[in-house]
C-alpha cells in the first residue's frame, strides 16, 4: 500500500470557547470580592468604562414576590443590557451592569483562593503557598469527614461560624436549635462529635471546659484533676496546700498535675492563621411576604455599576488617525459592552437559581432544618432550563440570607434515592443511610441481615436501591459485612 499526501476539505462542527465565553464563565463562578477586583482592573484598563452610582429605571414591579410558580427577574438592569443588544454609539451611555448579588465584605484584604487574573491565567498557587490555614478552614475540612447528612452539615457549619479565634464556642446550643428549627438534642449530638475535632479543646465554652477536653483526649482526666479544674482561681494563686486538701492527694501529685496543666493549650485556636474578621453579606435576600410566600431579591449593594461611555467613544474616534488607535478603541468598546452584559447575565442567573432553591426548600424555611429536602444540581438545572455546570458555578461562593440564617447555596444540595413507585417522593441519600444503620443496629445474633435482605426491606419501604449501593453506604458507615457481623455475634456468645 503506497503512502501519499493529499489535500481534502472536511465539514464538521465543534464547540469553540471564545475569550468572551470564557470570561462569562469565570464571572459566573467568581465571588463578590473577586468580581470587585476584576471590575476595578477593567475600569483602570478600559478608558470607555466608567462607574456610575445612578440607578436605572426599569419596568419591573417595586416588590416581586417569589412563589413556586413565579420566576420573574427582579434585578435592576438596562433594557438593552438585559436583551443583550449591542451599544448605540449615539447615546451617552449604553447599558448598565446588573446590580450585584452580594455585598462587599467589610475588609477587602481577604480574598478567596479561587482568583482568576485579568488575562485569564489560573490562580497562582505558588505565590500564595505561604498562607496559613485558618481555624475555620481546618474545622470545615474535618466536618465533611465526620458528617454526611445535610442536616448535620448545616448545623456543623453554623457552629463553626460561632467559634472565635481562640477556639471557644461563643453561643449556646438552644439558640442554634431555635434559629435552625432543629431539636436541641440534634444540635447537641453534632456538637459532641465536633468537640473531638483537632485541635483538642476546640468548641469549649470556657477555660475549664477547654482544659478538660484536652485531658480527656490524653486520658488524664480523673476525679482529682476534675476537682483541680473546679478551683482554677487557686491554681492561679499556686495554693498547693489548699489544692492538696481539696483533691485528697499528696503534694507531689498536685505538683505533677500542675505540670500537666502547663503542657495544655488554653487557646487552641491560636495555633492557626487568622483572617481579618469580616461580615459576610449575602448575595440573595429571602424574606417572608404577608401572603405566606417568599420574596427573593438580589443584594444591590455589592458591585459598582458600570456603563460604556459612548459619548467619549464618539469623541476620541473622530480624532483617531492611526489604524492601531482605531483598533484599540474598537476592542475596548467590544470588551466593555461584553462585560456589562456578562454582569447582567450573572445577576439574572444567580436570582433564577436562588428562586428555584427557595421553591424546593420551602419546608426548610418554614419548619426548620429537619425538613431539608434532598435536591440535586440536575433537579434545579432542569427546572430553570440550564446546564448542571452552570448551576454548580452559581452555587459556589454565593450566600443566601434566610430567616433561618445565612447559608451558602451549595449547602442546600444533597443526593437523592428515587422512590420505587412512579408517584413516590425521592429519598435523601442520608436518610437511606440512616435506615440502613437502624436496621443493622436492631438485628439479633440469630438474624443477621445480608445486603440482599436490606435491599428487599428498603424496596418494601418504597425505596428503589441497588445492592452495590447498599454495600457502599454500609462501608461508608464503617459497618462490616454480614459475614463479619455474624462472626462477631458468635464470639460474644
Amino acid at each position: 500500500m503506497a503512502l501519499m499526501q493529499k489535500l481534502s476539505l472536511k465539514l464538521g462542527q465543534s464547540l469553540v470557547m471564545t475569550p468572551q465565553l470564557q470570561q462569562a464563565i469565570k464571572l459566573l463562578q467568581m465571588s463578590n470580592l473577586e468580581i470587585q477586583d476584576f471590575v476595578e482592573a477593567e475600569l483602570e484598563r478600559n478608558p470607555l468604562l466608567e462607574r456610575t452610582d445612578v440607578g436605572v429605571e426599569v419596568a419591573t414591579p417595586k416588590e416581586e414576590t417569589s412563589t413556586p410558580s413565579e420566576t420573574e427577574n427582579s434585578s435592576a438592569v438596562d433594557a438593552k443590557g438585559a436583551d443583550g443588544d449591542g451599544a448605540d454609539l449615539g447615546s451617552d451611555s449604553v447599558a448598565v451592569a446588573a446590580e450585584s448579588s452580594s455585598s462587599s465584605i467589610l475588609d477587602s484584604g481577604s480574598r478567596s483562593s479561587g482568583q482568576v487574573s485579568l488575562d485569564g491565567e489560573a490562580y497562582d498557587f505558588a505565590a500564595n503557598i505561604s498562607r496559613e490555614i485558618t481555624l475555620s478552614e481546618h474545622l470545615t475540612s474535618q466536618l465533611s469527614m465526620h458528617f454526611k447528612n445535610p442536616v448535620e452539615l448545616l448545623i456543623g457549619q453554623y457552629l463553626i461560624g460561632m467559634v472565635n479565634e481562640a477556639g471557644y464556642l461563643t453561643g449556646d446550643v438552644a439558640s442554634v436549635a431555635e434559629m435552625l428549627g432543629s431539636d436541641i438534642a440534634k444540635v447537641q449530638a453534632v456538637l459532641s462529635v465536633m468537640r473531638k475535632f483537632d485541635p483538642p479543646g476546640v468548641f469549649a465554652t470556657d477555660l475549664k471546659d477547654c482544659l478538660s477536653i484536652q485531658l480527656q483526649e490524653l486520658n488524664h482526666y480523673d476525679p482529682a484533676m476534675a476537682i483541680l479544674l473546679d478551683h482554677l482561681p487557686l491554681v492561679a494563686k499556686r495554693d498547693f496546700q489548699a489544692l492538696k486538701n481539696l483533691c485528697g492527694v499528696s503534694l507531689e501529685d498536685v505538683q505533677d498535675m500542675f505540670v500537666e496543666l502547663r503542657n495544655l493549650n488554653p487557646k487552641p485556636g491560636h495555633a492557626f492563621g487568622s483572617d481579618p474578621v469580616v461580615a459576610v453579606i449575602p448575595d440573595v435576600y429571602v424574606r417572608a411576604a404577608n401572603d405566606g410566600t417568599w420574596v427573593v431579591e438580589l443584594n444591590s449593594d455589592a458591585l459598582p455599576r458600570v456603563l460604556v461611555n459612548n459619548q467619549y467613544m464618539a469623541k476620541v474616534s473622530r480624532g483617531a488617525q492611526k489604524t492601531e488607535d482605531k483598533l484599540f478603541l474598537t476592542e475596548c468598546h467590544a470588551q466593555a459592552s461584553w462585560l456589562v452584559k456578562s454582569l447582567d447575565q450573572r445577576a439574572k442567573t444567580i436570582l433564577k437559581v436562588a428562586r428555584e432553591i427557595v421553591k424546593q426548600q420551602d419546608a426548610f424555611l418554614v419548619l426548620g432544618v429537619q425538613h431539608l429536602r434532598p435536591i440535586t444540581l440536575k433537579l434545579v438545572a432542569d427546572a430553570i432550563e440550564m446546564h448542571e455546570s452552570t448551576v454548580s458555578r452559581v452555587t459556589s461562593n454565593k450566600y443566601m440570607s434566610t430567616p433561618r440564617g445565612n447559608f451558602e447555596l451549595k449547602y442546600f444540595f444533597t443526593n437523592a434515592i428515587q422512590s420505587a413507585s412512579v408517584d413516590g417522593d425521592s429519598h435523601s441519600a442520608e436518610s437511606v443511610r440512616h435506615r440502613i444503620r437502624e436496621m443493622i443496629g436492631n438485628e439479633t445474633a440469630n438474624n443477621i441481615l445480608s445486603d440482599d435482605d436490606i435491599v428487599a426491606a428498603l424496596k418494601a419501604a418504597n425505596i428503589d436501591i441497588a445492592r452495590r449501593t447498599v454495600a457502599k453506604y454500609r462501608e461508608s458507615l464503617n459497618i462490616q459485612s454480614s459475614v463479619g457481623r455474624r462472626r462477631e455475634a458468635r464470639a460474644k456468645r
